[in-house]
């Protein structure tokens, strides 16, 4: 199934949702338009039943060279409420990434620069072509990497957070993996395989424990330390009481393939 965008590929195969930044002339930049289309089509993703895991990639050489810098130059004759309103819809991008509730899997065939590398951060799981190339550039630009700074610093910490922001280096896909950046690097001709298959592995779990687990990570994250336990020993009784719990224990008892109903 193949839904129609003007920036952006949405497909969906075997329950998963590939969404592909599809301006390669331009090197898939994270435009005002675009942007508004990934919130879009991730939405739809998130609240599709029979989606299990998302998919994120760009078409063509690049993943995402980050923000279109034509858009830049007009934005010095925008007023600044219009400003305002605008970047508001990269914040919400930026923000659905902490309250999804199906898995991202961010496949990474080329540069992901600035905001690119931003959303490959934001991702729950990020496997890169040996091609790709990853860096905070804006200040070469004499910008600042404003809306993406809280998921680059949850990715690599703060002190390589810093030290990627101020001196604006690229890094090799390699590079990204020794500091978190990305988990896997893997030939460009078995990237797609291989996001495929950890989504797949991903959409073998019961969606309800996929969706829990995101809940868990999330909501525990700046929240005080002893108030975590609380919280998680509450949310455990979700899963105790649910019917993919049920199927799991009888599946695995009675040795076949466990059938969820994601309740």
């Amino acid at each position: 199934m193949s839904l129609a965008y003007e920036t952006i590929l949405y497909d969906v195969e075997e329950n998963i949702a590939t969404i592909t930044l599809n301006q390669p002339d331009l090197r898939n930049p994270l435009s005002g338009d675009s942007t508004a289309e990934l919130v879009e089509a991730m939405k739809r993703a998130d609240e599709d039943k029979e989606i299990k895991a998302i998919i994120l990639t760009g078409a063509g050489k690049a993943f995402s060279a980050g923000g279109n810098l034509n858009g830049f130059k007009k934005s010095f004759e925008t007023p600044v409420p219009q400003l305002h309103k605008e970047g508001r819809k990269s914040t919400e991008l930026f923000k659905l990434g902490a309250t999804i509730k199906k898995p991202l899997i961010a496949a990474v065939n080329g540069p992901a620069l600035g905001g690119g590398t931003g959303l490959v951060a934001m991702c729950h799981i990020a496997i890169a072509s040996s091609k790709a190339k990853l860096g905070l550039t804006e200040l070469k630009l004499g910008m600042v990497p404003y809306v993406i700074l809280p998921w680059v610093r949850r990715a690599v910490g703060e002190r390589k957070v810093m030290e990627m922001m101020l001196t604006a280096e690229i890094l090799s896909a390699d590079q990204a993996k020794e500091i978190n950046l990305v988990h896997r690097v893997v030939e460009p001709e078995n990237l797609m395989e291989e996001a495929r298959k950890v989504a797949k592995t991903i959409a073998s779990h019961s969606p309800l424990a996929v969706e829990l687990a995101l809940d868990a990570f999330y909501n525990t994250q700046q929240m005080d330390f002893m108030k975590s336990f609380d919280y998680l020993s509450t949310l455990r009784i979700v899963s105790f009481r649910s019917e993919d719990l049920k199927e799991g224990a009888s599946a695995f008892l009675e040795k076949r393939a466990p059938n969820w109903k994601g309740e």
